[in-house]
């Protein structure tokens, strides 16, 4: 219930079930290759996260890859830290003056990243960028 209305709070586009297996199995090679507690920590969190992204988009034949009890453990870091990644979004399409809300979770230290989602928005690539830099300094939790 919980994951159901976060989900739908983000509002993340809905995808067919292969991008969503797609997208767990680049997941788990990244938690795989995790070694530090927190790095560890970090990957389930997006695996929990895109386990429970394929749910909400409908997908229910999809089973957890990892032991149940990471369910609760990745959620425990999931929520804020895509939350965080949510509102760091919203708040910066609204400083580029973006027509729309902004529904990004990704990772904003990833430049190439920044780079897509300001192509997909339609906004000015050097002035986002900046942007998203700018406030990257008062947003030490996404550090």
């Amino acid at each position: 219930m919980i994951f159901t209305l976060w989900h739908r709070i983000l509002g993340m586009e809905k995808h067919t079930l292969a991008w969503h297996e797609a997208d767990m199995a680049d997941e788990m090679r990244e938690y795989k290759t995790a070694v530090r507690f927190m790095e560890r920590w970090s990957e389930v969190s997006d695996v929990v996260y895109s386990y429970t992204r394929a749910k909400w988009s409908g997908h229910s034949e999809l089973s957890f890859p990892l032991p149940r009890r990471y369910l609760i453990w990745g959620a425990l870091y999931m929520f804020p830290k895509y939350t965080l990644r949510w509102l760091f979004f919203v708040i910066v399409g609204k400083l580029a003056g973006s027509p729309q809300i902004i529904r990004a979770v990704r990772n904003p230290q990833k430049s190439e990243k920044l780079k897509n989602i300001a192509a997909a928005y339609h906004l000015d690539e050097e002035r986002f960028f900046a942007l998203c830099q700018n406030l990257l300094k008062y947003w030490i939790l996404l550090k």
